[in-house]
């Protein structure tokens, strides 16, 4: 080779090896430290991180402001990024990061008014409290991290500007947790649409009766017709909210708790499974604190120094949503004469305006004019070029409520009795908490925990109300006491899986419940007095892939159905169903065709009748898994006939459209075979990082796919909205947890991602697998077994002044 060559050579080498060595470098720097010391101002004392095989912080701290100093500090190494997103999307500020796609989602949380409402709520917020106290600690140790770190991979990638975390992001990210508990958006709009536009019979299938309220009277129509294209704009946005932002919402969830007489141990047993949307990092960060006279072992939500889920030697608690309907929406009348006016008993009223502006990376800026009436914001002006004469505005519990939620939640991580967790659970007012609870002593108890409101007799708030009228005010709020609540029933077990509660008071709650078989399924099995519950047979409930919902679906189809399939190997493929007993596991062939059938049946009878919009929109509701058993039984509901067609359709036309549907859409996309139709096949999950929309960093940033068993609204709630094959989960169990109180220290969980959202740590995915197959992995929390698995420890120092 001549000179010339070998010396370009060399140097195209070089260069290579530089670049090489420096994209290393540049990973090692956005990379958490677990070991060494760290210098933090404001510490008194050194306090002690040691990391497991799982990357679980145990802090040990002399008191408890160096504890949660040390927790913001190390959460922040793990999941600074997710603070960063989940802050940005509660206060409308992610168009200014992540461009135009998002303006529409910031437009939503803008109206919301979660922003103003924080920055009233932090105001006023008690620094000499406890809960405070401990929350600006951990806000201090994210910001001294931020301040003295490398910025996140992404913050590189899409240029986001540090600047401090406060008390105002972490009460508007409380409000996005409210707010994803917020079923009305979806619901009330296409049910008043239904009503109104389509008549009584077509609302007979929406199982009402659950409804407290829902008997009292009939519907009285709104005194203006909605402005229908805005509303089912506002609900497309909610959908939005998981896809573009990448933020978890939170879905259902299942939680139970054992007394000891129904246990093989003798001592109570708690078990827990939060449903909560998919994402890379998951939504828990745990860590396991002590400092004297404190110890818990934590599900920790971003910027929040309390955990949400927890658990020590002396008590432990889970949460599901209760579901109940805390936000109205709520039709007004604009006053001709005055758009700046809407009717409200008898009278005009003024519209209160103010302006704010939206940052738009890559674009001009986006003015938003936000009204508010005498019920609540105004909601659907963000989304028309005018306000028009059809306003809607919306009353929530969550802003006109004190909600110490901080406080609440800092309370019940040292509830270690009753009265303690019970007076804990009364200060959440929104959302809306079922607190399933035990400890060692032997007591378990549940509270439903909100702030009910108490709205005029008659009202069904499960539709749009009438602004002119009273129905639309609320006339205070019940009592703690009235809320569903159980402690040491009888029975001996409780059972929470966002199903109507019972009312012990007699109290009418209104809701949004979730299916009621999901629930009967766990309920059937803890009340079965011939099992003793331990932690193994508490796993194979928690991962449970069976109800009665398919049955309830399927069984007055059969005979219809058996009409309908004459080709031979459809013949095989109906008589498969017809044996299937609702197992969703992924070699399984019935769960793929029974759930595109409820699809291809839901589109054949409402579609023609609801439009694109409504019917996309009603798929996201859990209205539809109500109401499909109940259609699938009515052989005269007026939804059968096709309302495109001169004929008049029957069910039994209906049906055979839905079923030929459902063979053309398997074979078209999972093979012509049915062999190829496995569940696993067609029903996969894949943790989705907000990054991950730019391609090519999806391949980077995304963790799956994986086969999974389960399925929407079993036990093992592998979930997404009705739709057509294949399926992406969308949301499911965000942890599992098992604590068995006869040896908490031998608790059990998992996180469905990792411990950190770092690329490339090597927590970023090492329990996706496991999480997969229904794995679970054991949670320190006595010290031996703490030592025993220590793999690496940070110490963090006083900084010296």
């Amino acid at each position: 080779m001549k000179p010339a060559l070998k010396i370009t050579a060399g140097l195209l080498l070089a260069v290579l090896l530089l670049t090489v060595g420096g994209g290393f470098w540049y990973v090692a720097t956005k990379k958490p430290q677990r070991s060494g010391e760290v210098n933090l101002t404001r510490l008194s004392a050194p306090v002690s991180v040691r990391y497991d095989e799982r990357g679980v912080p145990h802090i040990q701290a002399a008191n408890e402001a160096d504890l949660y100093r040390a927790l913001g500090y190390v959460h922040a190494q793990d999941r600074l990024f997710q603070m960063e997103m989940v802050r940005r999307l509660a206060q409308g500020e992610l168009a200014e990061v992540l461009g135009p796609k998002l303006v529409n989602v910031d437009k939503l949380f803008r109206t919301l008014r979660l922003r103003e409402h924080a920055a009233k709520v932090a105001a006023a917020l008690d620094t000499n409290s406890p809960a405070v106290k401990a929350q600006l600690a951990y806000l201090d140790g994210i910001n001294q991290f931020q301040a003295n770190h490398p910025a996140p991979m992404e913050f590189d990638l899409i240029g986001i500007p540090k600047r401090p975390f406060t008390l105002q992001d972490t009460v508007a990210v409380s409000g996005y947790l409210a707010y994803s508990f917020a079923a009305a958006f979806k619901t009330e709009p296409v049910l008043t649409y239904v009503r109104d536009e389509l008549g009584d019979d077509y609302l007979a299938i929406f199982d009402l009766e659950w409804h407290p309220l829902g008997v009292l009277n009939q519907p009285t129509a709104a005194a203006t017709p909605p402005d229908w294209q805005a509303l089912a704009r506002l609900a497309e946005v909610s959908r939005e909210v998981q896809d573009l932002a990448g933020v978890p919402l939170f879905e259902g969830s299942n939680a139970w708790a054992v007394s000891g007489q129904r246990s093989s141990r003798g001592k109570p047993l708690l078990a827990g499974d939060p449903h909560i949307g998919f994402a890379v990092p998951s939504v828990w960060y745990e860590a396991h604190l002590s400092a004297p006279g404190f110890e818990l072992y934590g599900h920790f939500q971003a910027l929040n120094s309390s955990a949400l889920l927890g658990h020590n030697n002396r008590f432990g608690w889970s949460l599901t949503m209760f579901q109940n309907d805390d936000l109205d929406l709520i039709s007004l009348r604009t006053n001709p004469n005055n758009r700046n006016q809407v009717a409200h008993l008898g009278e005009w009223v003024d519209l209160q305006t103010t302006q704010e502006v939206i940052q738009v990376k890559g674009a001009k800026p986006v003015t938003l004019n936000l009204q508010r009436a005498p019920q609540g914001p105004v909601i659907t002006s963000a989304f028309q070029d005018s306000l028009g004469t059809k306003p809607m505005a919306m009353w929530w519990a969550f802003l006109e409520t004190d909600n110490p939620v901080l406080e609440a939640f800092y309370a019940l991580n040292r509830a270690d009795t009753l009265p303690k967790a019970r007076a804990a659970a009364s200060q959440i007012h929104a959302p809306g908490l079922n607190i399933v609870w035990a400890n060692a002593s032997g007591d378990i108890g549940y509270w439903a925990a909100a702030k009910l409101p108490i709205r005029p007799t008659g009202v069904q708030s499960m539709f749009i109300l009438d602004g002119e009228e009273e129905e639309s005010d609320k006339l205070g709020f019940y009592r703690f006491s009235d809320n569903p609540q159980e402690e040491n029933p009888r029975r001996g077990y409780i059972v929470s899986a966002n199903q109507q509660p019972l009312s012990g008071s007699g109290m009418p709650v209104a809701g949004y419940y979730n299916l009621y078989d999901r629930a009967q399924a766990l309920e059937d099995r803890l009340g079965d007095d011939s099992i003793q519950w331990n932690a193994l047979n508490s796993q194979s409930l928690q991962l449970s892939t069976q109800t009665a919902y398919y049955w309830r679906v399927l069984k007055p189809l059969l005979p219809v159905l058996s009409e309908v399939v004459r080709d031979p190997l459809e013949r095989s493929v109906f008589d498969s169903l017809t044996l299937w007993d609702g197992q969703y596991t992924p070699l399984n062939i019935p769960p793929t065709v029974f759930t595109q059938f409820l699809y291809e049946l839901t589109h054949a009878a409402l579609a023609d009748e609801l439009g694109e919009m409504q019917f996309k929109n009603l798929l996201g509701t859990r209205a539809l898994d109500l109401a499909l058993p109940r259609l699938a039984a009515d052989e005269e509901s007026p939804w059968w006939d096709n309302l495109k067609t001169k004929k008049v359709e029957s069910r039994q036309d209906t049906v055979g459209v839905a079923w030929h549907a459902t063979v053309a859409h398997l074979k078209a996309t999972l093979g012509t075979s049915p062999n190829d139709w496995g569940w696993g096949r067609a029903h996969t999950l894949t943790h989705k990082h907000p990054l991950a929309s730019q391609k090519p960093l999806d391949w980077f940033f995304n963790v799956g796919p994986f086969e999974m068993p389960g399925g929407r609204e079993v036990p093992n709630n592998q979930s997404t909205s009705i739709g057509p094959a294949p399926w992406a989960v969308a949301y499911g169990p965000s942890t599992r947890r098992i604590i068995d109180f006869a040896e908490p220290g031998q608790a059990r969980g998992i996180n469905p991602v990792g411990q950190s959202g770092v690329l490339f740590d090597r927590h970023y995915k090492d329990q996706a697998a496991a999480y997969a197959v229904g794995g679970y992995m054991q949670q320190y929390l006595l010290e031996p077994d703490v030592a025993a698995n220590t793999r690496s420890t940070l110490t963090l120092q006083p900084a010296r002044r």
